[in-house]
């Protein structure tokens, strides 16, 4: 047992202790061999611990404290935007009226849930300059491929079915052209440039009559903002394509500028990111999916109308292309993202975009000196450097990542995107304050020093968590998940 590690619940158990207390039975007790086939029954009594409540206690909130979450530490996850979330939206989330619904009562008697969704779906339209929202999607890469799966009825709707191409850049989230290949399309990769950005000539090179759409993050993965953006949409719309718009680094460019006025036809947001809804462990997903005129046809339906008699869902829509989540999204994180826009209005919409990007400027300056810039020149809300000097050492970008455990930070992105060597992708957020980047960006200047004068330390990290350095090629292939006694 490590110095930190506590007692395991089953090695706290003692016989004859009792950790609850239940009120006597007011039902009739059910014999489940007359009620559940005998093959789902268990053989014999499970082996559960005996221990007290103090003991589950302090077993429970043991393990709580081995989690990192952005309540418990600085979490600069490049391209997740790990951002507080404010415990208002929480508060608003649990009103009864919100939280006590049942999503198969009567319309009537939800009115003011669905004028929630409605008046979020218009305010994210205000922020995309699209023409219209579904908050069906259950996260971001769900709504990528309900975005792709619209663009797709809509070329086999103009008999152009032979439109089996998504291009996707080489420095796209993971997730792009997975999406891509699931909703049935064929992937071809554009280079980036020199500049990080999306090479014209190459874009041009891979367009033609089977391409279906350009997928697209701007703010690109690199926290580069794609300078020839309504060139590059021209030039698909042009060939006849749809322009996707990835909405992951939204944070960079909220009340600043609009994916629909860039020349996006379909955009996906990421409420559990941008809009500060938990996500990960924290929580569901939220990916709205805003869309252009010509695409309002094939919406999942049903499409949140709004009447004189009231609030409808709208389910005859015949060229929709169905529905894509059961009941209407995940209602409770739609809640916090409403929440946190009315709160924070225009203005401070506007503030985020400015503070994250002088945040995320402020710390990859900081740190040039004592890593490598691949694309030196102004990011946006997240910024990439390479371990390519510590890798001379001996040291790589996952031994660096390691050792932030022992300072008490989560690592940011590494290994990603896959055109830069060693790479490391860092996001601050706008709320983290400069005392915290300051404070970061001194255990990076020291694992630095640290690679070139004591790199063992580095690679051996981390050396004060609960649980030391995995190997995690093992891990992933025979992942042990469940206790085993000894």
């Amino acid at each position: 047992m490590n110095k930190q590690d506590q007692p395991l619940i089953f090695e706290l158990s003692k016989p004859g202790r009792i950790g609850y207390s239940l009120p006597d039975l007011d039902v009739p007790e059910i014999n489940f061999a007359e009620v559940i086939p005998s093959d789902y029954l268990r053989v014999e009594e499970p082996e559960l611990p005996e221990v007290s409540e103090l003991d589950i206690m302090r077993h429970y909130t043991a393990l709580s404290k081995r989690n990192h979450g952005v309540d418990s530490g600085f979490y600069p996850l490049g391209s997740c935007t790990m951002k507080y979330n404010p415990k208002i939206n929480e508060n608003v989330a649990r009103f009864n009226g919100f939280a006590h619904i049942h999503p198969l009562q009567d319309e009537s008697t939800v009115q003011g849930a669905m004028e929630l969704m409605y008046d979020l779906q218009e305010h994210l339209k205000e922020i995309t300059g699209m023409d219209e929202v579904t908050l069906q999607p259950a996260a971001g890469a769900h709504g990528e491929w309900t975005g792709l799966m619209m663009i797709r009825a809509y070329h086999e709707a103009n008999n152009d079915s032979a439109r089996t191409k998504v291009i996707v850049p080489d420095s796209a989230h993971g997730t792009n052209p997975a999406s891509a290949t699931v909703a049935g399309f064929e992937t071809i990769t554009v280079k980036s440039n020199e500049d990080g950005l999306v090479d014209l000539e190459d874009l041009r090179r891979v367009v033609g009559p089977d391409t279906a759409a350009l997928m697209l993050t701007n703010p690109n993965t690199l926290g580069l903002f794609e300078e020839n953006i309504l060139e590059m949409t021209e030039i698909i719309h042009s060939a006849g394509g749809k322009v996707y718009y990835d909405g992951a680094n939204l944070n960079a460019v909220l009340s600043k500028a609009r994916p629909g006025d860039m020349g996006f036809d379909v955009v996906h947001l990421n409420l559990h990111k941008t809009f500060t809804g938990p996500h990960g462990g924290g929580g569901p997903g939220s990916g709205p999916v805003g869309v252009k005129e010509d695409l309002i046809p094939y919406l999942p339906k049903p499409v949140l109308v709004k009447t004189e008699e009231g609030y409808q869902f709208d389910n005859n829509r015949p060229h929709s292309i169905g529905r894509v989540k059961p009941y209407y999204g995940n209602f409770g994180i739609n809640v916090r993202a409403y929440t946190y826009i009315r709160s924070m209005g225009p203005d401070g919409l506007k503030a985020v975009t400015e503070n994250a990007v002088i945040n995320a400027n402020y710390m990859m300056r900081r740190l040039e000196p004592y890593f490598d810039l691949p694309y030196d020149r102004h990011c946006k809300h997240e910024f990439v450097i390479s371990g390519r000097r510590q890798k001379k050492l001996g040291v790589r970008t996952l031994d660096i990542a390691k050792r932030l455990l022992d300072f008490g930070y989560h690592p940011p992105t590494i290994y990603f995107p896959l055109n830069v060597e060693e790479c490391m992708m860092i996001e601050p957020t706008e709320t983290e304050s400069k005392e915290t980047l300051d404070d970061f960006i001194e255990a990076m200047i020291q694992i630095a020093k640290e690679a070139e004068e004591n790199p063992e330390i580095v690679q051996e990290a981390p050396h004060t968590t609960v649980v030391s350095r995995l190997d995690e090629t093992l891990a992933a292939r025979k992942p042990v998940l469940r206790y085993q006694k000894q």
